[in-house]
């Protein structure tokens, strides 16, 4: 009878311990959503503009307004992941996209920039679930358009 309770007290505590995570050690940490790498291109985007029109004040018309574009995209992205308020920083710009003093030379740049983040989105589009394609869709076409008014 003893015998019998040692076990089934062994037993009892044994099962606790099993479910409550202790022992538990094959669970792999969350990936980062897909999503996340359009955030942070996004905000680089933006960034970038808004370097360059500090840089040259004459395309500030041209550059700002491209800038709030990949910030709304930036807002709305992160929405959709759930994750903190994505907010621009002036730091998204590395010193190797810092803009040229050469006007055409900046806006060559950020026009290979427009073209690399119209590729990535347009490739998260071709790849996402269809409730997040729409949205997708309309950022690769907006860096589209960046690519125009950039000319």
């Amino acid at each position: 009878m003893l015998r019998a309770g040692a076990l089934l007290a062994l037993g009892g505590a044994a099962v606790p311990l099993t479910s409550c995570g202790l022992l538990d050690r094959d669970e792999q940490p969350p990936q980062p959503d897909a999503l996340t790498p359009l955030i942070d291109e996004a905000l680089r985007l933006a960034a970038g503009l808004r370097a360059a029109a500090t840089a040259h004040p004459e395309l500030t018309d041209r550059l700002v307004p491209l800038a709030e574009s990949h910030e709304a995209h930036a807002a709305e992205l992160t929405r959709v992941v759930g994750g903190p308020t994505a907010t621009p920083s002036g730091s998204a710009v590395s010193p190797s996209s810092a803009p040229s003093a050469d006007r055409s030379a900046t806006l060559t740049a950020l026009r290979q920039s427009e073209r690399a983040g119209r590729d990535a989105a347009t490739r998260a589009c071709a790849t996402a679930p269809a409730e997040r394609a729409a949205l997708l869709g309309s950022v690769a076409a907006a860096r589209a358009t960046h690519l125009e008014a950039l000319r």
